[in-house]
């Protein structure tokens, strides 16, 4: 009886259903409703041998458009850097990979090592005083900060602006709403935050302000003044950051950001459709015990030996909804793994070196577009390593006669914000370090000769 159902005779089919106590296979699916099982026989095509489905799936994979085969001006939330390869060679040790959650931490203490580091090097590059051991991703994870200013604050209300990933403000709305909260997005026609339609909603009601920084037209937002303006009021500064442009750019800790978030993709994930990706939040000291997720701290045991441990949190709040700080329980600890080993290898230059590259390449692709007839910016102002640019043709075109060309064009605005119709041939590009001098000629060489 070890062979495939289908595969037995019509005997044997009997005895294994008289075994089982029903008297045919429909028997064993009679929960499912009527009205949705299927009327008549499927139309499958006849089985394949394994070695007969493993070329006919590569078959079907080869179709698709990958980062192997064509070059990518893509970014908008997820970003392709170069990544060594001993990053993935250490990660995917098989201790690391078979790793579960650290709940016995006396015999996890190679995990609660690793998560140490990567909390150490969170708040080395935040500023911040303390860092949990990662979350689901950068959207979550801003929801979640969310969440934990309004139980800091006691408001109802959370201000962000149009400037903010229209992912995230609808991840964040979802949760708001959940309870009883209120998402007030400001718009920002010019790309950037609007200080003064801020200042109209700060109050106790307002539990905090969320911004992005680079925000998702690349532009940089006037982080200290918005800093200044929260600085003495009861709502708190949540700075979604791209770990990444922190290389160059100021830790949130200077500007009084008093959460940090971001998603860790860009620190040696690979950009994938869906994940796996990880969050990273990182917060002001006497927030700490209101800081969701899991903390790993270091201790020494009895005999003076250096230990970790899971600290400042009881087993009840990740078991005890109506306890918990967070209902997320998926740390995505793996994948933080990997930005820890990617950060150590980099180090502090090394990181400092790609985001100079990033922000170097794109600005001198911005300024080649823009020297091309009809090309212009959508926006002025600062960026880091991606720009919105008005093209002079319907934006299709253009990312039709790149494709033709093997590359992945910008990211359309007009599919995120249709009711702006100053945007609706507007493309958002985005150059990191991953492209080379090449790549970007070719672009500019297409782009040149689209009609």
């Amino acid at each position: 009886m070890g062979y495939p159902y289908l595969a037995l005779t019509s005997k044997e089919r009997q005895e294994m259903l008289a075994a089982i106590g029903v008297d045919s296979i429909a028997d064993l699916f009679s929960d499912i409703p009527r009205e949705i099982l299927p009327k008549e026989n499927l139309d499958l095509p006849e089985p394949l041998t394994e070695s007969e489905l493993i070329r006919h799936v590569q078959g079907l994979g080869n179709r698709n458009i990958s980062l192997d085969t064509h070059t990518s001006f893509l970014g908008a939330g997820v970003y392709q850097h170069l990544v060594p390869r001993a990053v993935y060679h250490l990660a995917n040790r098989a201790e690391f990979v078979t790793a579960y959650t650290p709940y016995q931490a006396e015999i996890s203490q190679g995990v609660l090592q690793a998560t140490y580091e990567y909390q150490t090097l969170i708040c080395n590059l935040t500023g911040m005083d303390v860092a949990n051991a990662s979350l689901y991703d950068g959207a979550t994870g801003l929801a979640e900060a969310a969440l934990m200013a309004i139980a800091i604050t006691g408001g109802s209300r959370v201000v962000t602006f149009e400037s903010l990933h229209p992912d995230y403000q609808a991840v964040v709305d979802t949760y708001l709403r959940a309870v009883d909260a209120e998402l007030v997005v400001i718009p920002t026609p010019n790309g950037t935050a609007d200080l003064q339609a801020l200042r109209s909603f700060l109050g106790k009601e307002t539990a905090a302000v969320l911004l992005q920084q680079p925000n998702f037209f690349g532009l940089l937002e006037p982080t200290e003044e918005i800093g200044a303006l929260l600085e003495g009021t009861p709502t708190l500064f949540v700075a979604c950051v791209n770990p990444i442009s922190l290389g160059i750019l100021q830790p949130p800790a200077t500007y009084g950001a008093d959460i940090v978030v971001g998603d860790g993709q860009p620190l040696g994930n690979p950009p994938a459709f869906g994940g796996p990706s990880f969050g990273f939040m990182a917060v002001k000291q006497k927030y700490i015990r209101k800081m969701p997720g899991r903390i790993v701290g270091e201790t020494q045991d009895s005999q003076g030996n250096r230990g970790f441990v899971l600290t400042l949190q009881t087993r009840e709040q990740h078991i005890r909804r109506q306890r918990a700080t967070s209902n997320i329980c998926t740390n995505a600890a793996h994948s933080a793994l990997i930005g820890t080993i990617y950060l150590a290898l980099l180090g502090k230059e090394g990181l400092r070196e790609v985001a100079i590259q990033c922000a170097q390449k794109a600005h001198h692709t911005a300024e080649q577009i823009y020297a091309l007839p009809g090309w212009e910016p959508l926006f002025a102002g600062p960026f880091y390593h991606e720009f919105a640019v008005k093209a002079p043709v319907p934006w299709w075109r253009v990312n039709d006669a790149l494709l033709e060309e093997g590359i992945i064009g910008g990211l359309p605005l007009s599919e995120l914000y249709p009711e702006r119709q100053d945007w609706a041939d507007a493309i958002l590009f985005c150059v990191t370090e991953a492209r080379t001098v090449h790549q970007i000629e070719h672009l500019l060489r297409v782009l040149k000769g689209v009609k």
